[in-house]
């Protein structure tokens, strides 16, 4: 069994923090010697490994797991190769991927600036090749984030699809399992693993949904239109008027059910906590179960708004970022407003990374109706296509 100590964040510049825990497939005996390369984020169990979720809070007294997450279980039966634990901002909670109590990994594309969260070392570790596969978890974006800042693709499943058994949670109405790579390819490799390919019918739907949300930066928006305009894929611009309330509505329940989830911790470990946790908690406090319960009534209403656009025009596009990711020092501790929502709904939605004009890609968001997972994969490889 592997037991590792906690590690120290990595000094100077270019330290690699994109691993917690290490692994040698050769000693691994239940993988076979050339299957899938495959990182697993630090909060989803693998068995004889610790599970730290990125904090001495829970890796001072973590012992090794006793049996893998339930969701590696297709991973393990096609002979992949899991590399090591990977990185994350600490237990899930937040959307840069800044660490400071194991380090922060590299953004590949800049490293001035967040690699995203919370499933950083899931990004890095495929942008970088040191995996084929990476597996992360989404509650509000914690793919998809890191996807957009690191320039690979990020899929979040339909809500439940993916089994959670052996996963540490944040918030469980919102919690998902899902996949990076760097292409939609690849990503399709572990979709069909899961199954979450095999019933789709992708027939042709009506058109693209364009969504857009204030406060986008221009630059972002732009890439997306034209990345759409070169698919060649039919666009109508469409509204969502309940967006923000269901962005609001997934911050409530966000932070109130990571409070829940996190209460001992919170209570008798708060001094290991970093400070960004410490705030996030403290602001949880004022979450009441009326708050919740409000949020979780909202949920209903506002998967029925999104359903009846997706009935019409079959695929949302959107940024899956507003702006580009934050220089290290200056992110803040807000949730992505892109992709919140979508959780809240339950649906699928994937990233894919977009040419922006400059040195920094754009990534756009594909959201389509629950166990469409084949026809998020199909209109992605179009503008994967397209702009490579």
């Amino acid at each position: 069994m592997t037991s590792a100590s906690f590690p120290s964040p990595p000094s100077g510049e270019g330290g690699d923090a994109t691993f917690i825990t290490r692994l040698d497939p050769d000693l691994d005996p239940l993988a076979q010697p050339d299957g899938i390369r495959l990182a697993v984020k630090d909060c989803i169990d693998v068995a004889g490994v610790v599970t730290t979720a990125g904090s001495p809070a829970v890796a001072d007294d973590a012992e090794p797991a006793v049996a893998d997450a339930q969701c590696l279980e297709a991973f393990r039966s096609a002979g992949a190769r899991i590399v090591g634990k990977v990185n994350l901002h600490e237990l899930c909670f937040g959307s840069s991927g800044v660490n400071p109590q194991c380090g922060t990994p590299v953004n590949p594309v800049d490293s001035r600036r967040v690699p995203g969260g919370s499933s950083s070392g899931s990004a890095v570790a495929v942008a970088t090749g040191a995996a084929y596969l990476a597996l992360g978890t989404d509650t509000a974006g914690s793919i998809r984030n890191p996807a957009a800042a690191c320039g690979v693709v990020g899929l979040k499943p339909t809500f439940g699809s993916v089994p959670m058994l052996g996963v540490r949670p944040l918030a469980p109405s919102l919690d998902t399992v899902g996949l990076l790579a760097r292409s939609v390819a690849e990503i399709a490799v572990g979709a069909a693993l899961w199954g979450l390919v095999d019933a789709d019918d992708v027939e042709p739907w009506l058109a693209v949904g364009r969504l857009r949300l204030p406060g986008t930066d221009p630059t972002i928006d732009a890439a997306v239109d034209t990345a759409l305009i070169d698919a060649g894929l039919p666009v109508i611009d469409v509204e969502l008027p309940g967006w923000d309330a269901a962005h609001q509505a997934t911050t409530t329940l966000l932070f109130g059910e990571a409070l829940m989830v996190n209460d001992e911790i919170w209570r008798r470990r708060r001094d290991q906590l970093g400070a960004d946790l410490v705030e996030r908690f403290t602001f949880a406090q004022a979450v009441g179960p009326a708050e919740l319960g409000d949020a979780r009534l909202h949920a209903e209403v506002w998967r029925t708004e999104l359903a009846e656009v997706l009935g019409a025009v079959g695929v949302l596009a959107l940024p899956t970022a507003l702006s580009y990711p934050a220089r290290l020092g200056r992110q803040g501790v807000a949730p992505n407003r892109a992709a919140g929502p979508v959780n809240l709904a339950g649906f699928p939605a994937i990233a894919v990374p977009v040419p922006s004009g400059g040195l920094l890609p754009a990534s756009i968001q594909l959201v389509a109706p629950p166990h469409h997972e084949a026809r998020l994969l199909a209109t992605a490889a179009l503008i994967e296509a397209s702009v490579r």
